[in-house]
């Protein structure tokens, strides 16, 4: 049988010059040039690029070829009982852990307001064996105990408490009282839940909420990472030592349906987050949650969003994410069926277990396009982290309307660069359109603790999400 040496020796080395030349005899008269792009904000994109062998200034996740990835579902039906079966339903069907999003009123998640009811949620979990996360604004701290309670003080169990008052505040636009008691509490009951779990995740320092109102990679890694080093500093405060503090703390970034942009952020998140633990003479390795982009999604012909998530879940993937949050193709119209969920968790199943994602370290290494896209995006989001800094930190930035004029600088770019093309709604667009079948739940409020705390407001421009296709779907 030939080898591949043999066989390699039958072609030629083509050099840059020879790929150009290719190039250039397809162009006619347009210069090379016109093919150059650039991202939202600004970033170059060139047409060719030569391969790269410079080892990355990074290290990806521990190499495992039996879970490389940990698929966390999504829970966030407004019921209680109900979201304890989507969790189960999960759990059985595939997933490794669950991210319970809370909301006592019920609009945007599961009605839960004291020990009690989160218990009711997680009935059945073993949280020794299935990590649990939350996502509860400023009512973090509260849901912080009651998943504590909820695991019976056993070390062992695998909590990410992910406390997140920062998000909360530049999502809203205001907090219940100043936004630096909010990062005080948080960080003191994060101390008091250091001690009872080991190995628990305690704050997510997450940019997706730059993301989800318009903005660019860099823009979003560099919130996170200012995120992390204001979480890193109240925990030092609140009595953890600092290698402690940063190893407790998770990075939460978005996944795009543009996967290269994807792979790329999460791969120069992992640059930054070592430039900054080096500078404050830590070694701890960065943990990355990737939550499925929302902005991404259509309304229209919903059935094309299973293309943007699998996409989103391809680059988070081979990105080097810990843990993905896949959301539902019916997330735009309404809460998910069963059908959608299982959709969800088998688009992982496949890129995990058929497709073999996961049995490469570091697939992106190498690729000319893709090491010169994750420097650019780690420079640009070092640049704008320093930026952030120099005004006094995230919450200064946050307050003066830096964070919101840079994130609407990107996102009036996008605008003026042209109509997106959009698969189902300005590309492709189907006349008559398959029935999507949607979850339709009457929220019913239950009674909770007050996130306030004494003193006045915080207020700041909120960074309000958009979607992206929901401009041409009122013409559609």
């Amino acid at each position: 049988m030939t080898d591949l040496n043999t066989l390699a020796a039958a072609f030629p080395p083509a050099s840059a010059a020879d790929w150009r030349a290719l190039v250039e005899k397809t162009l006619k008269d347009a210069p090379f040039e016109s093919l150059q792009r650039q991202t939202a904000e600004g970033l170059p994109i060139a047409p060719l690029y030569e391969g790269s062998d410079q080892a990355p200034a990074f290290t990806l996740r521990p190499f495992d070829a039996d879970r490389p990835w940990d698929i966390r579902g999504r829970v966030t039906h407004p019921d209680p009982a109900q979201a304890n079966t989507d969790l189960m339903t999960d759990l059985e069907g595939g997933a490794a852990s669950a991210l319970i999003r809370i909301d006592p009123t019920g609009e945007t998640g599961v009605a839960v307001g004291s020990a009690q009811g989160l218990a009711r949620v997680l009935d059945g979990v073993m949280l020794e064996l299935a990590p649990v996360a939350l996502d509860a604004g400023f009512l973090g701290p509260k849901a912080a105990d009651w998943l504590g309670t909820a695991a019976k003080g056993a070390p062992t169990a695998k909590l990410y408490f992910h406390l997140d008052p920062l998000s909360a505040f530049a999502r809203g636009g205001e907090s219940p009282g100043p936004i630096e008691s909010h990062l005080v509490s948080a960080a003191t009951v994060a101390r008091r839940m250091a001690d009872s779990y080991p190995d628990a995740g305690l704050f997510l320092a997450s940019g997706q909420v730059v993301h989800e109102a318009g903005g660019g990679e860099a823009g979003e890694l560099a919130f996170a990472i200012a995120a992390a080093l204001a979480y890193a500093k109240a925990l030092v405060r609140a009595g953890l030592s600092m290698e402690d503090a940063w190893g407790r703390i998770v990075i939460g970034l978005a996944a795009d349906a543009d996967y290269f942009a994807t792979l790329a952020k999460l791969r120069a998140a992992r640059a930054v987050w070592s430039r900054v633990t080096a500078a404050c003479g830590v070694t701890a390795a960065p943990r990355i949650e990737a939550r499925s982009s929302h902005r991404m999604l259509a309304a229209h012909d919903p059935w094309t969003n299973m293309l943007r998530l699998t996409a989103s879940a391809v680059g988070a993937s081979i990105g080097g994410a810990d843990a993905v949050v896949l959301g539902s193709f019916t997330d735009a119209i309404g809460l998910p069926t069963a059908f959608a969920r299982r959709q969800s968790r088998n688009a992982q199943l496949v890129l995990m277990e058929e497709a073999h994602l996961g049995r490469v370290a570091d697939p992106g290494a190498g690729s000319g396009y893709v090491e010169a896209l994750t420097d650019e995006i780690a420079r640009a989001a070092w640049a704008g982290f320093q930026a952030i800094e120099a005004r006094g930190g995230l919450i200064a930035a946050l307050s003066d309307g830096h964070i919101a004029a840079e994130t609407a600088k990107v996102r009036e770019a996008r605008i003026a660069a042209g109509p997106l093309k959009i698969v189902g709604v300005t590309a492709f667009p189907q006349a008559d359109q398959a029935p999507v079948e949607v979850v339709r739940a009457r929220p019913k409020a239950v009674e909770a603790p007050s996130p306030r705390l004494p003193g006045p407001d915080s207020h700041c421009p909120p960074l309000t999400a958009i979607r992206l296709a929901e401009a041409y779907e009122v013409k559609a």
